[in-house]
């Protein structure tokens, strides 16, 4: 009974001297909690209340708002979103949409890939395929078209214009880059990108351009000797497509003869020589194809275009905007109709040309041009209407 007595006394000291420590003596920063058990936490310099109030909601939600209060200034340190608005409810849900905002600019390549690599994968737009699948999409009209009848297309160039779009894409994207790193940190849309924030230095994306066209050259080699001087010519249009902005409204006009010089390469890929009659239609198709779809992306950046001084085919069409796309739209499916007739295409790719039309009208007439999301959504859809052009050329080749 004496050993217990003793016990307790002990335990009832040691008990109060672990009560009479303040937040402060256990943790130098006063506004430091474990972030998993709550703490009461007291304003006043007196001995720490231990007072188990669990109705009490400073009890539990004290350190919660911390983590809150910690959490939204990340967000507005590394969000894209502008922090202040007009709108009456804007420092009501300023948090929900940095929260919203960070979670759409997360990607595989922030999850999966090792820190060190991520700026590189950036540069080159691993997390954006969209340029991939739009560089890719002429080559692949190109080489299915260039298939005897009632054959399918060559599986091996197929596969080498895939990975050559690939490191085409990612090249180019690292070359508009180095040239753009001025602008880009005016603009809202860019400014995040690795050279324009500084995660990369300009000589880190000139090395890292040198791998990417060593690549590139590699596959290149692969091709006869026509596709390789006609494939290595396209580097004057890739290097100089950045300076366009600058000179002239119509840089979506260069884009387009640089992004489908696949419709070139991938016929004389595979026969050796280019026809007139089928390759130089499909090739206007495609110039107005990405006229069409750069002018939409364009307009998410038309009033930090005209701050910065650069331009582009969506301030010189202004609101006349979808009359030109219509046109452009217009003659990109008559050229393709033209091309699929004098390549003696069966009956299916019309169908599919049918469909690809709607899809393409659909883009023009419902497009809110002032909506930075919906420009995207549009710009993004063109995946599909390239997958039915190729589906199209696929059966109707298969057809004839």
């Amino acid at each position: 009974m004496a050993a217990l007595c003793r016990l307790s006394r002990s335990s009832r000291r040691l008990l109060s001297l672990s009560l009479s420590h303040s937040p402060s003596s256990r943790y130098p920063n006063p506004n430091f909690y474990p972030p998993l058990f709550p703490i009461p936490y007291s304003n006043s310099n007196s001995n720490f209340n231990f007072n188990f109030n669990f109705l009490d909601h400073n009890l539990i939600l004290k350190p919660f708002h911390h983590f809150a209060s910690g959490h939204t200034s990340f967000l507005s340190a590394y969000s894209t979103v502008p922090q202040s608005s007009n709108h009456p409810n804007a420092g009501k849900d300023d948090d929900n949409v940095d929260k919203k905002k960070l979670t759409a600019e997360i990607s595989w390549v922030d999850l999966y890939l090792p820190h060190r690599i991520q700026p590189y994968a950036k540069l080159a737009r691993l997390d954006r395929p969209i340029g991939t699948w739009l560089l890719a999409w002429p080559c692949m009209w190109s080489i299915t078209l260039a298939a005897d009848p009632g054959n399918l297309p060559d599986i091996k160039i197929l596969a080498l214009f895939g990975c050559g779009a690939f490191l085409l894409r990612g090249a180019g994207c690292t070359i508009n880059d180095l040239f753009d790193q001025d602008i880009d940190v005016k603009v809202e849309r860019t400014k995040l990108r690795p050279i324009a924030s500084g995660l990369l230095t300009p000589f880190q994306g000139i090395s890292f351009l040198g791998v990417q066209l060593l690549l590139g050259l590699g596959i290149l080699l692969q091709l006869n000797n026509y596709s390789r001087i006609l494939g290595a010519s396209s580097l004057l249009l890739v290097f100089s497509y950045p300076l366009m902005k600058r000179l002239t409204f119509w840089p979506q006009a260069y884009l387009g003869l640089t992004f489908n010089w696949g419709a070139l390469l991938g016929w004389s890929a595979v026969r050796g020589s280019l026809d007139p009659l089928i390759i130089f239609p499909l090739y206007l198709s495609g110039v107005c194809w990405t006229l069409v779809y750069d002018t939409i992306y364009a307009h998410q950046d038309k009033e930090d275009d005209m701050k910065v001084g650069v331009k582009s085919t969506a301030l010189r069409f202004g609101d006349l905007t979808k009359k030109w796309l219509g046109g452009f739209g217009f003659v990109c499916t008559s050229s393709l109709a033209l091309s699929g007739f004098n390549a003696d295409l069966g009956w299916p790719y019309y169908a599919c040309l049918a469909a690809a039309s709607g899809q393409i009208a659909w883009q023009i007439f419902t497009v809110d041009l002032s909506n930075r999301d919906d420009c995207n959504r549009k710009f993004v859809s063109n995946k599909w209407f390239g997958a039915l052009i190729f589906s199209g050329i696929l059966f109707g080749r298969l057809a004839s």
